[in-house]
């Protein structure tokens, strides 16, 4: 009888959520989710010096806003330490593991004998097969793993293939430390046989590991799930993903404004591919994804790539639901509490109005944001310098004739706007551009917005005319007041 499908995402909770870790995650969500199976978390605790809350927190905000959930409540590796060390004793019972005395002096010895023969240090085995009589005085012994010492360890990687270890270079891991903690090697087989899980899907930085691993389950007389081992996250370099090549952690992609579908999507199309596609819904990756389709290279993290997709979903997306999407990150934000305390009912019905012209030039929400920025400014306007060379003695007489034209103007769109500015401009024989050129740095305080006649519909009849005032004001013009 088949086995359900059972995946987990195994996270060390000593920082943020790596963004490698991030598309770990989604892999193994992506592989249960489309066989009806199961992911679990469980966060891997047990380094306690490292260990933090804060971190844990982190892991599952960060899976939250990717759209990962798991299934049952997240299992906390060090609450079950006892079992490690009960399986331990088990295999010690049985002869596939013994207590070791070997001193820090004789580990240290071993490890320079290696390291002048120019071999892999190694424990040589010394209290294989001595009686715990022997031992020196005052020495507390670990408790280390009977490995094979002759033949092959194999593992059939769902995406590296066979792998092959020569069991003379596996030397007898510790299970138990001399203060009869476990280590990760033992935990970690522990927990995954007892969370029944099926595929083990991780960075391939664990490789050697599952060399190691397999000796346990194999002493054990348990079943060795499936493995597939991922190429790690490079840098556009070709490096390792580093700080030096940008963020790392999946809370600074929220950060800076990228929306968690299109996350998903980049991170899948790092290493899998299914023919040419490139943009996937989260459905067609569900269906689609598959582990042999992994490649074994390297992924390279294009910062442009994902700059474009992320623009992509923004023009995909309905302006009133990329609303919701700047509402919920303006607490990531410095500065959002300002915003998010503006944003009544009628500033949001503005940015959904101003969004049709505001997305299409956006790569990501904090450039959305940005754009927007006119749309709840101060008056009166803080104008950037570009627009204040726009704004020459000239322009601002120009403004001043166009107000009476503005004030009674009705009804107030965008056709009747268009009709009104082309016909200013006609009657002084200019082209429009010489009118909306310096009206948009008077009604946004920049030289660039979306068009013109978006502008002036979104701010309203009132907002607009008194903008205009504010910069004739400023410039010491007379314009009559009808307040």
């Amino acid at each position: 009888m088949t086995k359900d499908v059972v995946t987990r995402f195994a996270p060390s909770p000593t920082g943020f959520l790596h963004i490698g870790g991030g598309r770990t995650a989604l892999f193994n969500w992506l592989y249960a989710r489309g066989r009806n199976g199961r992911m679990l978390l469980r966060i891997e605790d047990t380094d306690r010096e490292r260990s933090t809350d804060a971190a844990i927190d982190a892991i599952f905000d960060g899976l939250r806003w990717l759209g990962l959930d798991w299934d049952g409540p997240a299992i906390y590796q060090f609450s079950r330490a006892a079992r490690h060390r009960e399986v331990a004793q088990m295999l010690l019972a049985t002869g596939r593991a013994y207590q070791c005395y070997a001193t820090p002096q004789e580990l240290e010895e071993m490890r320079e004998s290696a390291r002048l023969e120019g071999r892999l240090a190694r424990y040589d085995g010394r209290w294989r097969d001595r009686s715990p009589s022997e031992a020196p005085p005052g020495i507390k012994p670990v408790i280390r793993l009977k490995a094979p010492t002759d033949g092959e360890t194999a593992i059939d990687d769902q995406v590296q293939g066979r792998v092959v270890w020569p069991n003379k270079d596996l030397d007898d891991l510790i299970l138990l430390r001399s203060d009869g903690t476990p280590t990760y090697m033992l935990a970690v087989v522990v927990d995954d046989h007892d969370m029944e899980v099926t595929h083990i899907i991780r960075g391939d930085d664990h490789l050697t590991n599952a060399a190691r691993q397999k000796h346990i389950y194999d002493a054990l007389g348990w079943q060795v799930p499936v493995m597939a081992h991922i190429p790690l996250i490079h840098g556009p370099d070709g490096a390792k993903l580093s700080k030096r090549h940008g963020a790392l952690g999946v809370d600074a992609y929220r950060s800076m404004g990228f929306l968690p579908a299109a996350m998903r999507n980049y991170l899948v199309r790092l290493g899998w591919s299914h023919g040419d596609q490139e943009i996937f819904s989260t459905e067609e990756m569900i269906a689609y994804f598959d582990l042999p389709q992994v490649g074994r290279s390297p992924a390279r993290f294009d910062f442009s790539r994902l700059d474009s997709l992320n623009g992509h979903y923004l023009r995909q997306t309905g302006d009133a639901e990329l609303v919701g999407e700047i509402e919920r990150l303006l607490p990531y934000l410095a500065g959002g509490e300002r915003l998010a305390k503006k944003l009544n009912a009628g500033l949001r019905a503005q940015f959904v109005a101003a969004m049709p012209g505001l997305k299409e030039r956006a790569k990501t929400l904090v450039e959305l944001i940005d754009s927007a920025a006119y749309i709840h400014a101060e008056r009166p306007l803080a104008v950037d310098p570009k627009a204040a060379a726009v704004l020459t003695e000239e322009a601002r007489a120009l403004l001043c004739a166009l107000i009476p034209e503005l004030e009674g103007l009705t009804p107030w769109t965008g056709a009747t706007l268009e009709v009104a500015l082309r016909g200013f401009a006609e009657q002084r024989d200019l082209k429009l551009g010489s009118v909306a050129q310096p009206l948009r740095a008077a009604l946004t305080g920049r030289t660039t917005s979306p068009g013109i006649f978006d502008v002036l519909t979104v701010l309203g009849q009132a907002e607009s005319i008194a903008r205009l005032r504010d910069q004739a004001a400023s410039a010491g013009s007379a314009v009559r007041s009808n307040d």
